[in-house]
């Protein structure tokens, strides 16, 4: 079955920490190195973020193993403080994030364009046990 690269996937989660917390786990490469895996398998040895429109932002994600890694990037289009960062992935694709205060908890909604290679239902796991990843991370690490 064809993809069009426009179709867009939702992921979501509600993390179970203050908005300011759960930004700064977000976006902080310090963080963003402990949870940005899929599986347990996959780690994230590296990660550069320049959290600004125009700023770019690179990952290396790589197999434990050694058989398997990539770079994951792009560059910032919107960024709003607790709010909301929009980019553009290195493959031309929009990816839209938003951060809802709930007083002591924060939705994450994140809206991504679909790639042609894999299924959707695939890309939407992954995508999805990333975010779960966050949520576990988030919740269970102290400032």
């Amino acid at each position: 079955m064809k993809q069009n690269t426009n179709s867009k996937i939702k992921v979501e989660t509600t993390v179970d920490e203050h908005i300011e917390k759960v930004w700064r786990y977000w976006t902080e490469p310090q963080h963003i190195i402990k949870w940005n895996n899929a599986s347990d398998d996959w780690h994230t040895p590296f990660s550069e973020n320049d959290l600004r429109v125009g700023g770019k932002f690179i990952s290396r994600i790589e197999a434990k193993d050694g058989s398997f890694g990539f770079e994951f990037g792009g560059t910032y289009t919107e960024v709003k403080l607790y709010e909301i960062i929009e980019y553009i992935m290195d493959d031309g694709r929009k990816v839209e994030i938003s951060f809802i205060d709930k007083q002591d908890k924060t939705k994450i909604v994140e809206v991504f364009e679909a790639e042609k290679s894999n299924p959707i239902e695939l890309q939407q796991n992954g995508w999805q046990a990333i975010l779960n990843n966050f949520k576990k991370y988030a919740e269970q690490t102290e400032v």
